[in-house]
């Protein structure tokens, strides 16, 4: 209850990357999930949600498509817009589409550039590769999240939507990656769909690094879901990481609220289910 509280109460602060590094030096879990529209992001932002991410995922789930692939940057920068609208305090970052960094850095800045003047504060970008474009990003003020692990713009090239890390190579690959990604001034990442003790080893070995994980177990700063997933309205099974947190009733604001609830308290991710 008194996580409800809390994340409820009336006098609540804007967030900042000093406030996100504060709460990971403390200990405080960071609560973050994706937002596609105003109406939405009022609603997560009033939970107490900490961070809003405007996900290129909204291809699959608002578009209806079958990938992130086909997102545009103006898609994406409309959904900011609607976002920025709606959130009071939440940090609010936002991916950069596939096609619209991996060309060069200043290709990357342009992109960041659409996705500032929308609303955002932060940009997201995938793969080990890109330590020289965020570091590029970050020298002219782009904050910049990273993403390893699962890297959803390029599923196909690893084989599907699995976990990533399993053996020694590939663990050891993406802890130097992580490395490079953090000395370069990547002030976050996300970890998708790796295993727990692999995160848990990023987070430790980068302990000035807010990692925000999904499916990767408990032992990082925080937790992101996609808000489709979390209400359990994705058509089809929900992914194993995943916690229907709208089949326990009481509405869409409740849901919410048991989200922010449940990764405050560390109750989820659950290791013997939500963990790989």
């Amino acid at each position: 209850m008194s996580a409800l509280v809390k994340a409820t109460r009336p006098d609540r602060k804007p967030v900042s990357l000093l406030g996100l590094r504060a709460m990971l030096a403390a200990g405080e879990k960071i609560a973050m999930l994706t937002a596609y529209d105003a109406t939405f992001a009022r609603a997560a932002d009033d939970a107490g949600a900490d961070c809003l991410l405007v996900g290129d995922s909204l291809g699959m789930v608002v578009q209806g498509g079958s990938s992130t692939v086909p997102v545009t940057l103006d898609e994406v920068a409309y959904h900011v817009r609607c976002v920025a609208r709606g959130r009071r305090h939440a940090w609010l970052l936002a991916d950069l589409p596939f096609g619209t960094y991996e060309e060069s850095p200043e290709q990357a800045l342009r992109s960041s550039a659409v996705l500032a003047r929308a609303g955002a504060q932060m940009v997201k970008l995938e793969g080990g590769w890109t330590a020289e474009t965020v570091h590029f990003l970050v020298e002219r003020g782009i904050v910049v999240c990273a993403h390893l692990g699962l890297t959803p713009q390029s599923a196909s090239a690893l084989g599907g939507y699995r976990v990533q890390g399993r053996d020694e190579a590939a663990a050891d690959r993406l802890v130097r990656e992580a490395r490079a990604l953090a000395d370069a001034g990547a002030a976050m990442l996300v970890l998708e769909l790796v295993p727990a003790a692999l995160a848990r080893r990023v987070q430790q070995e980068n302990p000035a690094l807010v990692v925000i994980g999904i499916g990767a177990g408990g032992d990082v700063a925080g937790q992101v879901l996609v808000l489709h997933d979390m209400l359990g309205v994705t058509a089809g099974p929900l992914p194993r990481f995943v916690r229907d947190f709208g089949r326990e009733g009481g509405g869409v604001h409740q849901a919410l609220q048991r989200y922010v609830a449940a990764v405050k308290d560390r109750s989820f991710p659950e290791a013997t289910q939500h963990t790989y």
